[in-house]
């Protein structure tokens, strides 16, 4: 199987990104993750990538603060620290990342500006594709021959 450049991948899955301001509130948050049917949504602030927050940063912190979090901005739950990718690395260069890094949602960047998502299961999605196509060929290659 032959690794897939994160590029392909975007033109794939689109290149839609949710995203919010440090001071929406969490609720808001939950929200957008809801309708969007989306685990991460990346936090911009002045254009520039301020943080990335996830159902995962909502929970961890509840059991802390109980049901005012919702009040709170996301800016006091979001991770700071955000891992991401260029169009031009791999899919196995991004499993690895992501493993390492122990992320599951990893902003994909070109000159330095957002212009997508990938997610741990559009990683998974692009591998059984491929692995679909795989068999298809040799499948096709087996019964000619």
């Amino acid at each position: 199987m032959t690794a897939m450049l994160i590029a392909e991948l975007l033109r794939a899955k689109g290149s839609d990104v949710v995203t919010v301001r440090p001071d929406t509130t969490v609720a808001e948050l939950l929200t957008l993750l809801a309708r969007h049917n989306i685990g991460a949504v990346v936090v911009l602030e002045g254009g520039r990538i301020a943080g990335i927050a996830s159902e995962r940063d909502v929970v961890r912190r509840l059991e802390r603060h109980g049901a005012e979090l919702l009040e709170r901005p996301v800016r006091e739950i979001m991770t700071t620290n955000v891992i991401t990718c260029k169009t031009s690395d791999t899919d196995d260069a991004l499993t690895v990342l992501m493993t390492e890094n122990r992320v599951r949602h990893v902003p994909v960047l070109s000159a330095g500006e957002l212009i997508g998502i990938v997610s741990i299961g559009d990683v998974v999605k692009s591998r059984i594709r491929q692995l679909e196509l795989d068999r298809q060929q040799l499948e096709a290659y087996i019964t000619q021959g």
